[in-house]
């Protein structure tokens, strides 16, 4: 039975369940597979997503009209309602402290959608994933990033707004993930 139980639980970690990994992590594992799960978290950490790297002034299609670039002074960004407008949010003005872990958070509703993105920054490790709580659950986003190790990247992600939306409780906050599951930087709305 522990043969079982640990075949499972190695499996399920692999695929990337947390709830495995949450449960392996809190000495729920079956006696006899802790090598078998470390072994395999070490597997899973080394296989985590980690940012798309683009270079400066690439366009990232997030979706028709939401488009994204980076270039070494800071963000840009397309959103479908203004689509000859371009948005610009800086890295070098001294309005972001790289040395410290944060992320920002930028919300544009259009035709029943949110499109949101920001910077992140300052984390420790590598960045992985992103995840905006919402109202209505989770969502998760996207990562990308300069050539290099510039200390920031952006974030963007898609939400559909609920029917009943006043633009004040959807969004509860954001957190951008490190490749070990741990926070890389996290912003707190409510």
């Amino acid at each position: 039975m522990h043969t079982l139980v640990a075949v499972a639980a190695l499996t399920t970690l692999l695929a990337g369940a947390s709830t495995t990994s949450y449960a392996a992590s809190r000495g729920e594992a079956a006696h006899g597979a802790g090598t078998a799960v470390a072994v395999a978290g070490a597997a899973a950490a080394r296989k985590a997503p980690t940012p798309r790297i683009v270079e400066p002034g690439e366009h990232v299609v997030a979706a028709p009209g939401f488009e994204l670039w980076m270039t070494a002074e800071g963000k840009h960004w397309l959103e479908p309602d203004l689509p000859d407008f371009p948005q610009f949010r800086s890295v070098v003005d001294g309005n972001v402290d790289l040395s410290r872990p944060g992320v920002s958070l930028h919300a544009s509703a259009f035709e029943g959608r949110y499109y949101l993105s920001g910077l992140y920054y300052g984390g420790k490790g590598t960045a992985s994933r992103v995840t905006v709580r919402t109202s209505t659950g989770p969502v998760h986003g996207k990562l990308i990033e300069l050539p290099g190790k510039p200390g920031w990247g952006v974030w963007y992600a898609i939400a559909d707004l609920p029917t009943v939306d006043d633009g004040q409780e959807f969004l509860r906050g954001v957190t951008v993930h490190d490749t070990k599951g741990g926070v890389y930087s996290r912003l707190r709305l409510r």
